[in-house]
């Protein structure tokens, strides 16, 4: 009563409601190191509404914490992230109080660590572009999420790779709690890369065919899958390497339509391969330098090639030939940029979303091949990360 009998007269010298008050003491209370419970000391009418996450109970310092891979410069990933402890802020009106429950890392985030990305975020910056959450409390003013809803990144750059997180009610969006963890986890990037690139280039319809390299990549099984779903025929190109036909085995069961290697797209054997197989209207290259040349000799004429990557680090040349002849389109795609195109458009994002989850539901999409590492073993997780011939996408756990 005396720690109730107090707070009511500060109320009254200061001017300030309860709520606010609480706010108050748990941020001291946090700087200072001290642990204290609040909320059982409180009027019932301090302890209700938007503000009463905060009143509950602050016996714990670390409801006021995170832990977060942090880095604070460019570098080799495994060498310049730190794990940290991080103050989260005070919630606003618009704020989302949202644990992480998993995140991948993507050939993005490592690029984005490494300082080469197109888009870098002011430095020190927490990693990790993509993930999926559950939301703990909300904001007064937030009308979209609920706590327990499960939410993932609209766009890049909110930092994933941490226990919790303070965001904006606008940079999140709600994907169904009955899909698999790992699949809403990696559900923002390449799932989404892999619809619109197959939506939005040419009219694919039942029948026609599709050709793309780093068939193995995240972004290469997703166009596999939903490519299956809508009768397209898919040719992927892989790299030649240890364990190959096992690769070619779990595309060809993932409802590839046909796997070959780099070195055959050049040989003449290939003029008898279409004869069984219509050449591709579309093209999807994430590697480059000759392979991408290749996708372009086999495109039928009017085809398109969309570029969404550069693993080789070569330049895409375009045989003039192609052009003249085939006048072929050469397009490019990130999908970090459609979805700033289509910020103000709700449907847009939220129907692809509900779609690929429809998907998933029915078994036809799946998460690629992951393995999941707990947020403390961060290092040797970018590590095998960065490696060739990574099959498994490492997944870190919180």
């Amino acid at each position: 009563m005396e720690v109730q009998h107090r707070l009511r007269l500060l109320s009254r010298i200061i001017g300030m409601k309860g709520p606010i008050i609480c706010r108050a003491i748990v941020t001291v209370t946090q700087r200072s190191g001290q642990s204290y419970t609040v909320g059982r000391h409180l009027p019932p009418t301090w302890r209700g509404g938007a503000s009463a996450g905060w009143c509950r109970s602050f016996s714990d310092v670390s409801a006021r914490t995170c832990t977060a891979l942090v880095y604070r410069k460019h570098g080799d990933p495994p060498e310049v992230v730190q794990s940290e402890n991080m103050e989260l802020p005070l919630m606003g009106e618009k704020s989302v109080l949202v644990k992480m429950l998993a995140a991948p890392i993507n050939p993005s985030d490592i690029n984005m660590v490494q300082g080469t990305y197109a888009i870098l975020p002011d430095l020190p910056a927490v990693g990790g572009n993509e993930g999926v959450g559950q939301v703990l409390e909300v904001g007064s003013q937030v009308t979209s999420l609920k706590p327990g809803d499960w939410v993932i990144p609209r766009d890049a750059g909110l930092g994933t790779w941490r226990t919790t997180a303070v965001f904006n009610e606008v940079s999140l969006a709600e994907v169904p709690r009955d899909i698999p963890l790992l699949a809403a986890a990696t559900l923002g990037v390449n799932p989404c890369t892999a619809y619109r690139m197959l939506s939005d280039f040419e009219a694919l319809k039942p029948g026609d065919s599709v050709i793309q390299n780093a068939a193995n990549s995240g972004v290469g099984q997703a166009v596999i899958q939903i490519a299956a779903a809508r009768g397209i025929h898919t040719i992927n190109v892989v790299r030649d390497r240890p364990g190959v036909q096992q690769l070619s085995d779990r595309l060809l069961a993932m409802g590839a339509s046909h796997v070959i290697k780099e070195e055959t797209l050049r040989q003449p054997e290939m003029k008898d391969f279409f004869k069984k197989c219509p050449r591709p209207k579309l093209a999807l290259n994430a590697v480059g330098g000759k392979s991408a040349t290749e996708l372009l000799r086999h495109l039928q004429g009017g085809g398109t090639m969309v570029t969404y990557g550069g693993m080789a680090k070569q330049p895409v040349t375009v045989p003039v030939s192609s052009l003249i002849f085939k006048d072929v389109k050469v397009r490019g795609f990130w999908v970090t940029q459609w979805k700033r195109d289509h910020a103000h458009d709700e449907r847009a994002l939220s129907e692809m979303l509900a779609q690929l989850a429809a998907l998933i539901r029915e078994g036809k999409l799946t998460a690629p091949a992951c393995s999941e590492v707990g947020l403390q073993d961060f290092r040797g997780a970018l590590d095998r990360a960065m490696q060739p011939y990574m099959s498994a996408k490492q997944i870190l756990v919180m």
